[in-house]
Order: C-alpha cells, then structure tokens, then sequence
C-alpha cells in the first residue's frame, strides 16, 4: 500500500490500494503525552478520534507522501499533530539503529518518502526542514526520501507527478 497525506484538500484519485488522507477533514487532538499507547493500551492510542484510523496507514504503507504547509522550518500545525499522534506504532523499548539510540518499531515497513512542503518559504527555513526530516527518517522507517518546497499553486501539479511514479 502507497499513502498520500495531506494537510490540504488535493484533487485527486488514487488506483489500486493507493490511499489519500485529507487530514484538514479529520478531528484529530493533540498527543497529550500520556505514553497510554505503551503501557494501557499497546500500540493504540487511549484518544479514540481519527489519528486511530491513520498512523496504522502510515505504519503499513510502502511508499508516502506527506504534504504539509511549511511553519518555521517544521511541518504546519495540521501534519505535525498526525506524526505526534502517530507514536503507537513505536514500543518504549530503545535500541540502537545506525550508531544512535531509537525506539523499536511495532511493525512498521521501511518505506520510501516523498515531502511536498509548501508556502513562502526561506532558505533558512528550507535548511533547518532538510535537517528535521533526516533526523526523523530513523524513527518514520524511511530508507529513502526526498524533498520538494514548492510554492501552494503548484502542490496539485508536484503531488500528480509524484503519485504517478507509483503507478510505473
């Protein structure tokens, strides 16, 4: 399975057992550091909202798109909630992964990652995103990724081209 989420409303339809989540039509509370997900409830978070339908998507996919608004050199407030929500699909436990300490996965694949960020967005800010999203693709089980600042006209057009690379 390939998932494309996104923090906008995108026009677009998916084949095969391609998924699209529209995160702006979602309810979805902020993480509220309870660690119920570990310790009441492994692997499911004690919220029952809508994240509890998506971070089992993003552990199962194969292949992601993350579009996200891009808000002082992170993801916007939209996307970067989901990815919080998201921790059930790590154990508490920690290991070492490439020379550094990292929680264990609860069968998450590794996965190629697309990053469509958009917006009016600086060098600066561009450089301290590259650097967030190389931190993360440890813990998000990336093998490998690429990003994509783009301006908000042209999200459609850049996500298309993207979807489109997993249909061949």
């Amino acid at each position: 399975m390939n998932l494309l989420m996104s923090d906008i409303s995108l026009n677009i339809t998916l084949k095969d057992d391609n998924k699209y989540v529209d995160l702006s039509k979602l309810k979805i509370a902020n993480c509220v550091g309870c660690f119920g997900c570990w310790t009441k409830t492994p692997g499911k978070c004690v919220i029952r909202d809508d994240a509890t339908k998506v971070y089992p998507l993003i552990a199962h996919s194969q292949k992601i798109i993350y579009v996200s608004r891009l808000y002082l050199g992170s993801y916007d407030i939209t996307m970067k909630t989901m990815l919080e929500r998201a921790i059930p699909t790590q154990k508490a436990f920690i290991r070492l992964h490439n020379g550094e300490t990292h929680h264990y996965q609860r069968n998450v694949l590794e996965k190629d990652a697309v990053i469509i960020a958009y917006g009016d967005i600086s060098e600066k800010e561009q450089k301290i995103f590259k650097k967030l999203v190389e931190r993360n693709a440890n813990n998000m089980c990336f093998k490998d990724w690429k990003i994509y600042f783009v301006k908000e006209q042209d999200v459609e057009k850049t996500v298309i081209a993207e979807v489109n690379k997993w249909e061949n």
